[in-house]
């Protein structure tokens, strides 16, 4: 062994047996070892995972890294489910949205430099930001995933006397952050402030070359200048401009708004949902007994189906087969969005430049006749989503409108004014999902 790849006497036994695999083990069982460096060495006093202690065989550290890096919300955006293949989208649109697939897929693959996604509302930045933090987590890497407002709002949080953390150890972990993505840059509300902190927060980062992920919606040239700068610098940062249109809304024309774009989910069927791979017996049946539910109500929507249950185990295949099977038949009357997206949906309805209005767009999910509404809890939990989405939900539990809901939460981690109507067994069928997450295979 290399006097660089020694790890320090105090983490060795070499005689100890790792609990994980049961080999031989330089770690003494304790699944990381501190390698022997200079001082003046970059990875001086870091600690490495022991060869036999891999990111994917330790649970506790996915679940906690998880959790630290705010990419709860999106476990599902991954390389292997980011769409580009779409038959209505121009030959131009698709190789965009390739070319985007392929490098941010090279860069999860060796993170260096910078990477800036721009692009419309809705073209897949954030979903191949997430697919890089997702793909670095799997490899046991420590990721920061936030929003700018979001950052810019824990900033402004540190500086409270009630803060358990202050500002400066608040700012110093977020530059310092071993891969930081940055997401909806340049929606933030652009004090000096604001502009000051964030050219801070990035500037450090490009100084010391730390793997950074930024998307925007903006094009480059209208960030501050001093980012602009750094953004320009080829050696460091590389731009990649998605030209797609918003995939919630691109198939269909503005009288039929809002009506989600199905195509993603069309291989969701009650055909292919498999109950029987990877499922114990009560699985099984649990399993059987939720897609018999759903079949049922889409022959004949009536009042609210609530899904509930871990990420993979099946919510979104149910929800997306109903609104397909009512599609089929009434293709203008059937919206299926998740509740982020409709969110953003609604947002992108303010600005000066869309021809949309808020509350034609409002109106119209409100009144839909049947509405599908997937992950529902991972919504930015702003005032405004709060409202807008009680707004909503509590017209169509009112007015006893068809919607099917999904959602990773527990109730009670749900809205109070929500679960109200959810737990309202007269308007309401729950239903949990019990098999184990990704127990859920097409056949």
């Amino acid at each position: 062994m290399s006097e660089e790849n020694t790890p320090t006497s105090s983490s060795i036994d070499e005689e100890s047996i790792c609990p994980i695999c049961g080999k031989p083990t330089i770690c003494g069982g304790l699944g990381w070892v501190r390698r022997e460096l200079p001082y003046s060495h970059p990875d001086f006093g870091k600690m490495f995972r022991c060869p036999n202690n891999p990111p994917e065989t330790d649970g506790d550290w996915q679940r906690r890294m998880r959790a630290l890096s705010n990419l709860g919300a999106y476990a599902d955006k991954t390389f292997d489910n980011f769409y580009y293949k779409i038959n209505n989208y121009k030959e131009v649109e698709r190789g965009s949205l390739e070319y985007a697939r392929n490098t941010a897929l090279a860069f999860a693959e060796k993170p260096h430099g910078w990477l800036l996604l721009e692009g419309p509302h809705g073209c897949g930045k954030t979903h191949l930001a997430a697919a890089i933090g997702n793909a670095r987590l799997g490899q046991g890497d420590i990721v920061l995933f936030i929003t700018t407002p979001d950052l810019l709002d824990h900033l402004r949080a540190a500086y409270g006397p009630s803060s358990e953390v202050g500002y400066d150890e608040t700012f110093e972990r977020i530059r310092n952050a071993p891969l930081l993505i940055l997401d909806d840059l340049g929606v933030e509300n652009p004090s000096p402030w604001a502009q000051e902190k964030l050219f801070q927060l990035l500037n450090h980062r490009y100084n010391q070359l730390l793997p950074t992920v930024l998307t925007t919606n903006l094009d480059a040239k209208q960030l501050d200048a001093r980012l602009h700068s750094r953004l320009m610098d080829k050696e460091v940062a590389q731009t990649i401009t998605i030209q797609a249109p918003d995939y919630r809304s691109h198939s269909i024309g503005p009288a039929q708004e809002p009506q989600a774009n199905l195509m993603d989910y069309a291989e969701m069927t009650f055909e292919n949902f498999d109950t029987l791979t990877n499922t114990t017996p009560t699985e099984r049946k649990n399993l059987e007994k939720i897609l018999q539910i759903a079949r049922s109500y889409a022959q004949a929507p009536e009042g609210w189906l609530l899904l509930m249950g871990p990420y993979g185990s099946g919510k979104t295949h149910l929800a997306a087969a109903i609104a397909l099977q009512q599609s089929q038949n009434r293709p203008r009357e059937v919206m299926f969005i998740t509740v982020p997206d409709l969110l953003d949906y609604l947002r992108v309805a303010y600005d000066p430049n869309t021809k949309a209005r808020f509350d034609e767009r409002f109106q119209a999910v409100r009144h839909v006749p049947l509405l599908v509404l997937d992950d529902l809890g991972t919504e930015n939990a702003t005032s405004w989503a709060k409202e807008k989405l009680f707004q909503i939900l509590d017209y169509r539990y009112v007015a006893q409108l068809p919607t099917v809901i999904t959602t990773a939460k527990e109730l009670d981690d749900i809205d109070a004014r929500i679960r109200s109507r959810l737990l309202d067994k007269r308007r309401c069928t729950r239903f949990a999902i019990t098999a184990r997450t990704h127990a859920i295979r097409q056949k």
